[in-house]
C-alpha cells in the first residue's frame, strides 16, 4: 500500500498548483547541474564532520561510525608543525586526496552530515527558481517593474527599507504553493544529516533570501511564514514519509522505493542520487506503531445553503497516517515528529483538496494504569483546505494529548485534543487584488476520537475549528470562525478491505465591520471503500500475552 500514495499525491498536486507550485516543480527537474558543482566543491573542501582536535583517527573517537580503513580514517592533517587543530593555508585546507574514504552519514552519531551543502542547495535552488521565472514568467509585471527582474539592489532595498506586508495572491499560491517550496529548503537540510531543529533556519533563512531577493514586490509577511514555519511542519512530515518507504520490507531500497522516496521528498531523493553513498543511509523510524488507509468513495451534496450544488454527486480520495501510535513498548518520542498525523483529502466538487498535519514537537507519553497509554506536549500544525467559501489554511503550534485507551479486551478508544495558535487565512472576504480572504493570527482546536471493536469496525469522529482574528490582520478588517466536523462508521468484510459510510459538515460564520456578516453551511454524505493498513484499524497492543500493533 505505500506505493498507491506517490501518483495519487502527485497527481492531486498538479492539478491543484498555481503558478509558483508549477515553477518549483519545475526548478526541482533544472537542480541537479547545480548540484553536480556543488557536490565536486563539497569533496574538494570537505567541510562536514568535525574537526580533529587531537590528530587521533575519527574511527578512534568514542561513539563515532566510519568505514574502516587501513590505519583508521583522518579527515583532517595536523599542521606541519604538529600543532593539532586549524589549517595552515588555503591549500592544506583544499587539498583533495583520493585515496582517504569519504564520511558517510550516520544518522545516530551525526559524523558524515553536512552544514555546508544545503546551505549551497539552498541558495542554488533560489537562484535557479528566480531564473526559470525570469525566463517563463518574465512579462509578468508587479507595482510597475517586471516581477523576477530582481539584482542586488533589490536585495538591499528590500532589507534596509522593506516594507514587509501581506500581499494580495490567489490562496493556493500562498498558502500551498509557499508552504511546499519551504519543504524543499526543509528537505535538503534534513536529507543532508542535520536534525529537525537544525533545519529549521535553513528552511527559515531560505524563505528570507526569496522574500528579499527572488521578487521586486514587497516581501512578503505571509509568505515569510508559510514558506519559513509551514515548510518546516509540511518538510518533516514529507522526509519521515519518504523515509519510511526507503525502509520498507527491510534490505536496500529498490528501484520503485527510490523514485516513491524522490516524489514524496524531492530532496532527499535529489541529495541520494547526486551524492552516492555520502546520504544513502536512511533515517531510522525506529519501528514506530503506524496506520495508515487508502478510501475512495461516492456521495452526495444533501445540504448546501447559498448555492445550487444541492443533491448533487461527487467523489472523494482519502489518504491517512498516523505515525508513532502511543502505547508501543520501547518506542520513544525524542526526536521532533516522532509522533505525526498526516492527511490528504480530495472532493470533486466543489474543487476541495486539503492536507494537514500535526507533529509532535517537544513532549513525553505517560500512561494510566494498564489500560491507558498516551503522549502530551507541543505540537506543530499545518493545515490547508480550499473550498472557495470555505477556505482556510493556518501555521500554529498547540498544545494537547495523543491517547490510547483498552476500555474492554477487544474494545480501544483512539483520540487526540489540541488547541493553539498561530497564523492563517481564510474565509470569503472581499476582494483585494487576486486575494478573497481574510490574514490574521488564528486560533486553532481539534478532537478527533475513534472507537474500534477488535478487527470488525471503527467509529469515528473528527472535529477541527479556526477563529482567524482581526488581531495583526489584513485590511478589511474582519474575522472569520470556519468548523469542519466529520462522522463516519466503517466495517472490515476481507483481510484489508472494508466498506463505510460518512458524513463531512463544513459551517462558516463571517463578520466583517460595516461590509457584511455571512453564515454558509455544506453538508456531504458518502458510501467509501478503504483499503487498511492494519486489519486491527491501528490499535497498539501493550498488554501482556497479546499481539502488538502489525503494519
Amino acid at each position: 500500500m505505500p506505493h498507491t500514495l506517490f501518483g495519487i499525491a502527485l497527481d492531486l498536486l498538479l492539478e491543484h498548483a498555481s503558478k509558483r507550485s508549477k515553477s518549483i516543480l519545475a526548478a526541482i527537474l533544472v537542480i541537479p547541474m547545480i548540484a553536480v558543482f556543488e557536490g565536486a566543491f563539497a569533496e574538494q573542501v570537505n567541510l562536514s564532520g568535525p574537526v580533529n582536535e587531537n590528530s587521533a583517527p575519527l574511527a578512534a573517537k568514542p561513539g563515532y561510525d566510519s568505514i574502516p580503513a587501513p590505519g583508521g580514517i583522518k579527515i583532517f592533517d595536523t599542521i606541519p608543525n604538529g600543532t593539532p587543530g586549524g589549517f595552515t593555508n588555503q591549500e592544506t585546507q583544499l587539498r583533495f586526496k583520493p585515496s582517504q574514504p569519504k564520511p558517510v552519514l550516520s544518522w545516530e552519531t551525526g559524523v558524515g552530515k553536512s552544514y555546508f551543502i544545503p546551505a549551497l542547495e539552498v541558495l542554488g535552488f533560489n537562484l535557479t527558481l528566480n531564473a526559470f521565472d525570469r525566463l517563463v514568467l518574465g512579462n509578468e509585471v508587479e507595482d510597475g517593474k517586471k516581477l523576477y527582474d530582481t539584482n542586488f539592489s533589490t536585495f538591499w532595498d528590500h532589507l534596509v527599507h522593506g516594507p514587509w506586508r501581506y500581499d494580495n495572491d490567489g490562496f493556493q499560491g500562498n498558502q500551498l504553493g509557499h508552504p511546499y517550496h519551504g519543504s524543499i529548503y526543509h528537505g535538503f537540510a534534513r536529507s543532508a544529516g542535520l536534525s529537525f531543529w537544525e533545519s529549521f533556519p535553513y528552511t527559515f533563512l531560505g524563505s528570507l533570501l526569496w522574500e528579499l531577493g527572488g521578487e521586486t514586490n514587497h516581501p512578503s509577511i505571509n509568505d515569510q511564514v508559510m514558506s519559513g514555519v509551514a515548510g518546516a511542519f509540511f518538510g518533516e512530515s514529507l522526509f519521515r514519509m519518504a523515509n519510511l518507504l526507503l525502509e520498507y520490507r527491510g534490505g536496500k531500497p529498490g528501484f520503485w522505493q527510490e523514485l516513491g522516496a524522490g516524489i514524496l521528498s524531492a530532496p532527499t531523493g535529489f541529495n541520494r542520487l547526486v551524492f552516492g553513498d555520502r546520504f544513502k543511509p536512511v533515517f531510522p523510524s525506529r519501528d514506530p506503531a503506524i496506520f495508515q488507509w487508502v478510501r475512495v468513495g461516492e456521495g452526495v451534496i444533501v445540504n448546501d445553503t447559498g448555492s445550487n450544488l444541492n443533491r448533487r454527486s461527487q467523489e472523494s480520495l482519502n489518504y491517512s497516517l498516523s505515525y508513532g501510535l502511543p502505547g508501543k513498548p520501547g518506542y520513544s518520542y525524542k526526536r521532533p515528529f516522532d509522533y505525526f498525523q498526516f492527511e490528504l483529502t480530495a472532493f470533486s466538487r466543489p474543487d476541495y483538496f486539503s492536507i494537514a498535519t500535526e507533529g509532535l514537537l517537544i513532549g513525553e507519553k505517560y500512561e494510566v494504569g494498564n489500560s491507558y497509554r498516551g503522549i502530551w506536549g507541543l505540537y506543530g500544525n499545518f493545515d490547508y483546505a480550499s473550498p472557495r467559501s470555505f477556505h482556510v489554511s493556518s501555521t500554529a503550534v498547540s498544545l494537547g494529548t495523543t491517547v490510547q485507551w483498552w476500555l474492554a479486551p477487544a474494545v480501544a478508544l483512539q483520540g487526540a485534543v489540541l488547541g493553539g495558535i498561530g497564523f492563517g487565512a481564510g474565509g470569503d472576504g472581499p476582494q483585494v487584488g487576486d486575494r478573497d480572504y481574510h490574514f490574521g493570527v488564528t486560533g486553532r482546536g481539534l478532537l478527533a476520537l475513534r472507537l474500534i471493536f477488535d478487527n470488525l469496525a471503527m467509529f469515528e469522529v473528527k472535529g477541527r475549528e479556526y477563529y482567524i482574528s482581526q488581531l495583526g490582520g489584513s485590511k478589511p478588517d474582519g474575522s472569520e470562525f470556519i468548523t469542519s466536523l466529520e462522522a463516519g462508521l466503517t466495517f472490515r468484510f476481507y483481510g484489508y478491505h472494508a466498506l463505510g459510510i460518512q458524513y463531512v459538515l463544513l459551517h462558516r460564520n463571517s463578520y466583517y465591520p460595516d461590509l457584511f456578516n455571512a453564515q454558509r453551511t455544506q453538508g456531504t454524505l458518502s458510501v467509501l471503500y478503504t483499503l487498511l493498513g492494519d486489519t486491527r484499524f491501528g490499535t497498539v497492543e501493550w498488554r501482556n500475552g497479546r499481539m502488538v500493533n502489525r503494519h
